[in-house]
């Protein structure tokens, strides 16, 4: 086929060439060949074409930069299956009914006496939830633990919180067991490693307490609270679960916006030496319905709001400056709206769609904490129709 190509060796080029691809004749190197192509296919748009093309992609890599996390978690459940259910416990509870008949209701014994019950926490800064917390459990609760860090999990250097505010807390002081951690203040590591850390730590601390076999140990965080009646009726009750996790009502900036009732990284062990280890993971597969509140970002100061996002674990959730804004941050608390912009974390498009936009207002203060109720003027912001907060402390 040597008289179809030219005396250089380069292309082939046919005598009937196309107009608009004429000058691809002639061209002695791929470099050039290959412009050529690029030319050619440029004047097979017009204007138009080449200003949308100009204009849409941009926009289009724009968006996905902005919006690319919300593709991302409505595109879950493409790659990724719901874990497995639990095994939901029903919880029977009535004040008029004896703990007898409670622990009856559900297939277990009564013991002779209750188990001791230790309640330990890691403390950032949620003063407010953490006062509600220890009212609500204050009758039943043995021993109060809390671990407390100059660090946040994200490396950032924060105050002593509690210790500052340990006056506050005085009706608790012959029960607490408190104690301090020194941050490690590594800011570009992974914030679960801060924090399993300070869990491991605070295996230790629960030692200094004296706690001991069959002791009953709640593991929660500050704002995941357990009803009182829930508490007792496992230290009264015989043959409950080793470990059983709680099922929370959960709520957002307060306890206005009821997200679901599927708040359950609490649980509850009856502590067996060296085994039992702090965690805030699924630990079982038993969960016992309807046992308390989950209250997250439930702050009464717009500072401490910003301090959160900033650091706690899911710091890489806020994207953008902006997202810190204060009067963002008080628009999105009385909108009930993601303070990140992100979609629901859910395994299938129906429960994402379900919860997509605001969550709806509530305005029933029913089976709320009872210290809540009884305080509702120091503490109405966590209740119905308060969602303003103050900027000026915190």
């Amino acid at each position: 086929m040597w008289w179809m190509m030219n005396e250089g060796g380069g292309h082939y080029c046919s005598k009937k060439t196309d107009a608009i691809c004429g000058d691809l004749c002639g061209q002695d190197s791929d470099r050039a060949f290959s412009m050529s192509r690029i030319r050619c296919m440029l004047r097979g748009l017009d204007l138009k074409t080449l200003l949308l093309l100009i204009a849409l992609i941009p926009t289009c890599i724009f968006g996905i930069y902005v919006h690319g996390q919300k593709i991302t978690y409505f595109l879950r459940p493409l790659w990724e299956s719901p874990p497995k259910p639990f095994h939901e416990i029903p919880h029977y509870y009535h004040e008029n009914v004896s703990m007898a008949n409670l622990c009856k209701l559900h297939g277990w014994g009564i013991r002779e006496y209750p188990r001791r019950v230790y309640d330990a926490v890691l403390f950032s800064n949620e003063l407010d939830i953490l006062a509600i917390r220890w009212k609500e459990l204050y009758p039943y609760v043995t021993q109060f633990v809390l671990l407390e860090s100059n660090s946040t999990f994200t490396g950032l250097p924060k105050p002593l919180f509690f210790s500052k505010n340990r006056d506050k807390f005085k009706f608790v002081e012959p029960r607490l067991t408190y104690g301090t951690i020194p941050g490690r203040f590594k800011s570009k590591e992974n914030p679960f490693i801060e924090e399993a850390y300070q869990r491991v730590t605070l295996d230790h601390l629960l030692k200094i307490a004296g706690i001991t076999d069959d002791d009953l140990l709640i593991m929660s965080d500050v704002d995941e609270i357990p009803s009182r009646h829930t508490i007792n009726l496992l230290r009264w009750c015989d043959d409950i679960p080793p470990v059983l996790h709680l099922q929370l009502k959960n709520y957002l900036y307060s306890f206005e916006f009821l997200v679901d009732n599927n708040s359950w990284r609490a649980s509850v062990h009856r502590y067996v030496t060296g085994k039992t280890q702090y965690a805030h993971y699924r630990q079982t597969d038993d969960i016992l319905a309807d046992a308390g509140w989950h209250c997250s970002f439930c702050f009464r100061y717009i500072k401490e709001f910003i301090f959160k996002m900033k650091a706690y674990s899911h710091f890489d959730r806020v994207r953008f400056s902006h997202y810190l804004n204060e009067d963002r941050v008080q628009r999105v608390i009385c909108k009930g709206v993601d303070l990140f912009d992100m979609l629901p974390e859910e395994y299938t498009f129906k429960e994402i769609i379900g919860k997509m936009g605001p969550i709806p207002h509530s305005f029933s203060a029913v089976h709320l904490p009872s210290y809540l109720l009884e305080n509702a003027e120091n503490y109405k912001f966590l209740l119905p129709g308060n969602c303003m907060r103050d900027k000026t402390s915190g």
